[in-house]
């Protein structure tokens, strides 16, 4: 055998294994996405993905990205507890999770030389409860809505039942 043949039967023998392994892998993913996992509160992007039909719910899941049971979740209140809990709980977390005031450096103390603290604060925590107040807030918003419009639809109906007998005798 000579030498250009042997390095070619190698390269073609590489690029076999090499697309065999390929073609696994691209079966491997094309497997994990479409398994949905069993445990919806493990993940938060679960909720979202879930509110797939045209209800005003899951149009408010997806514009603000959190399910309406994970913001009650991260505010720690029940569903139907009264919005000043819910406000009193908001104000709480969003506080403990804000940047402290910052406080005058000694000039040489006990921290000279050393590296300055961690933030106590986070940012992301912050933004996932001002967002779970959020979704909450639009979900009693739609509830008060979708109790006036019953009333008034009923009304609107109460006027057309009066004008018809005009309309008909015209």
């Amino acid at each position: 055998m000579s030498s250009p043949r042997v390095i070619v039967q190698i390269l073609v023998t590489g690029a076999q294994i090499f697309g065999k392994a390929l073609y696994e892998a691209g079966k491997q993913a094309v497997k994990n996405a479409k398994h949905s996992p069993q445990g919806g509160i493990a993940s938060d992007i679960t909720g979202i993905r879930n509110a797939t039909s045209m209800s005003v719910t899951d149009k408010l899941t997806r514009e603000h990205r959190m399910t309406l049971d994970e913001a009650h979740l991260i505010l720690n209140v029940k569903r139907g507890e009264a919005m000043e809990q819910i406000l009193k709980n908001y104000e709480h977390m969003f506080k403990a999770n804000s940047p402290r005031p910052a406080a005058d450096p000694p000039a040489s103390g006990s921290r000279a030389g050393k590296q300055p603290a961690a933030p106590e604060h986070s940012h992301y925590l912050q933004s996932k409860v001002v967002r779970a107040r959020e979704r909450i807030e639009a979900e009693v918003k739609l509830a008060q809505q979708e109790a006036t419009l019953p009333g008034e639809s009923q009304r609107s109906g109460d006027a057309n039942k009066s004008s018809s007998p005009d309309a008909g005798s015209s």
